[in-house]
């Protein structure tokens, strides 16, 4: 899951990433300007924000308005240090789907972050499918039939940002920002993305579900229709 940061205090966006990171394998993007961070929304494609009432450029209230003006529907949790009945009030009827005081533990921020991811694809279950293939978020770990389909760690991003937006077109571009979040090496480019493609394949013959090519626009993953199986 790639989410956004949005936070002025350098101590605690660390400890963020780093929390977020280990606690529940979250891939964390930080800016600490609310200008940077709609310009940066305007091109690039977030799982949730994790958004400071208090930041500079443009204050969090501001940026929360103008990204639901765009219609920019990406969950979106604030944190803040304003814990008034008023501030909550205000700030989800501006937009906001969640609000967390701080401070706060980050074993309830990872869970309701989850909760606002699933929300946000309309799965109440703490697991995504697609077909007999499914992802449970809290093991990070892909099932057929209840049976772990083994992966490695790139053909599981990837198998992850499909099943994400199952029966959806994923261009490779996207899919390929998702791997670098991960993986700096300068080596994966375009061509890995389809070596992977053709991997998950391999080891999703005998499931329910198929990775078609949409030519000119990336992939999709969805269920192989009943006739054809």
């Amino acid at each position: 899951m790639r989410i956004l940061l949005v936070e002025d205090e350098p101590d605690l966006a660390q400890w963020l990433m780093r929390s977020l990171g280990k606690q529940a394998g979250f891939t964390i993007e930080w800016s600490n300007d609310g200008l940077v961070a709609y310009k940066r929304l305007l091109i690039e494609e977030f799982d949730a924000i994790i958004l400071d009432l208090g930041i500079p450029g443009m204050d969090g209230n501001t940026l929360l308005s103008r990204l639901r003006a765009d219609d920019d529907r990406t969950p979106i949790l604030i944190l803040t240090a304003r814990d008034s009945l008023a501030d909550r009030v205000d700030t989800l009827e501006s937009g906001a789907d969640d609000f967390l005081p701080k401070p706060f533990m980050i074993e309830e921020l990872v869970a309701r972050l989850n909760a606002l991811i699933r929300r946000s694809r309309g799965r109440d279950k703490p697991r995504l499918s697609c077909g007999n293939l499914h992802y449970d978020m809290g093991k990070q770990r892909f099932l057929l039939d209840e049976q772990v389909l083994q992966v490695t760690p790139r053909e599981s991003e990837v198998l992850t940002v499909l099943i994400q937006k199952s029966e959806e077109p994923v261009n490779k571009k996207f899919i390929l920002e998702r791997l670098l979040a991960h993986d700096t090496n300068d080596e994966i480019g375009i061509e890995s993305i389809e070596v992977i493609i053709h991997r998950l394949r391999k080891k999703l013959q005998q499931s329910t579900v198929q990775i078609t090519t949409l030519r000119g626009i990336g992939y999709c993953l969805e269920p192989i229709p009943d006739d054809e199986i």
